[in-house]
């Protein structure tokens, strides 16, 4: 039989709110919620209160937005809550040891790569972006250095030449949630929490994205394109410029099996890229600079684009 936890969850956005709800409905006593503060947003700067926020009110749970962990009464808000364990996802924030030592069975973190590679923030992207064959879901505990916990449970995944970023981290995400609930499960009938370091000999880190992490170089090949153009959409987004100069986003495409010996970033027929090593890559949906997304077939139609162009 199972034996309700004390937990509280800290997390931040909308993809974390189905983890939310899981514990909601589940069997452990979810006491409080830590999210990110609420914001100012859009042009009248009112503030927004974040997904997990939102939901938290909704369920009559208790919220707690902290602006950070230096303060000894949040720490001390924090251990007064006599947790058993505190479930942390894509929180956004560094926790300080004194909240990581304060639950019983301190604090458990879904991270979304296969760990130890893609430590850090954006490890979805980049196991896309690099071209990794697979990828997963690890459940950890958690440590005061980044991503390095012990792992309690891990599950793999495998990455095709079509999901994209939001496609991988919906199913990543439903992954974690189910992976989560079975080790609270197993903690609460055992009362231990089983775990294996972490070799971090092998250890690789991705870091926080940038605008100009988008920018295309034709010189790669149409696969490590396209493998960009699916990793870093909608954020940072994939662009490159136009035969006047202005930006030229490329937001899906696919590669083609067939070659050319034309420069690269060259259009050829029907929206195709001439890339690096003779590689093909055809052109699905695009941005023309201050209009708003398309199909290749409207941009060549509109003359947004046209064969002999060249993309840099």
């Amino acid at each position: 039989m199972v034996k309700p936890l004390r937990i509280a969850f800290m997390g931040t956005p909308d993809f974390v709110c189905p983890t939310v709800q899981s514990l909601i409905d589940g069997p452990h006593d979810l006491v409080c919620i830590y999210t990110q503060p609420p914001r100012e947003k859009g042009r009248h700067k009112k503030l927004e209160k974040t997904p997990v926020h939102l939901m938290a009110e909704s369920a009559g749970i208790e919220v707690r937005h902290p602006i950070n962990f230096k303060a000894a009464e949040d720490v001390q808000a924090f251990d007064g809550l006599n947790l058993d364990v505190a479930i942390v996802a894509a929180f956004g924030m560094l926790l300080p040891q004194s909240v990581l030592d304060a639950p019983k069975f301190g604090c458990i973190n879904i991270h979304p790569s296969l760990l130890p590679r893609w430590r850090g923030p954006s490890p979805i992207q980049y196991a896309i972006w690099q071209g990794d064959a697979e990828t997963g879901v690890s459940v950890m505990s958690l440590e005061k250095s980044m991503d390095t916990g012990p792992i309690i449970v891990q599950e793999r995944c495998v990455i095709d030449g079509v999901k994209t970023f939001e496609t991988l981290n919906h199913e990543l995400w439903q992954c974690g949630t189910s992976l989560l609930s079975e080790c609270l499960d197993n903690l609460s009938q055992t009362g231990m929490l089983k775990s294996v370091p972490q070799n971090n000999e092998v250890a690789t880190y991705c870091k926080l994205l940038t605008k100009e992490d988008g920018c295309i170089d034709f010189k790669q090949t149409a696969i490590q394109i396209n493998c960009q153009i699916r990793g870093l959409n909608p954020w940072p987004g994939t662009w490159c410029l136009d035969s006047d100069g202005k930006r030229f986003k490329i937001i899906q495409a696919v590669v083609l099996n067939e070659t050319t010996n034309t420069k690269a970033g060259s259009f050829l027929d029907n929206g195709k890229i001439s890339c690096g090593n003779n590689t093909v890559l055809q052109l699905q949906k695009i941005q023309p600079e201050n209009k708003k997304p398309m199909n290749i077939s409207d941009a060549l139609n509109g003359g947004y684009c046209k064969q002999g162009d060249v993309l840099s």
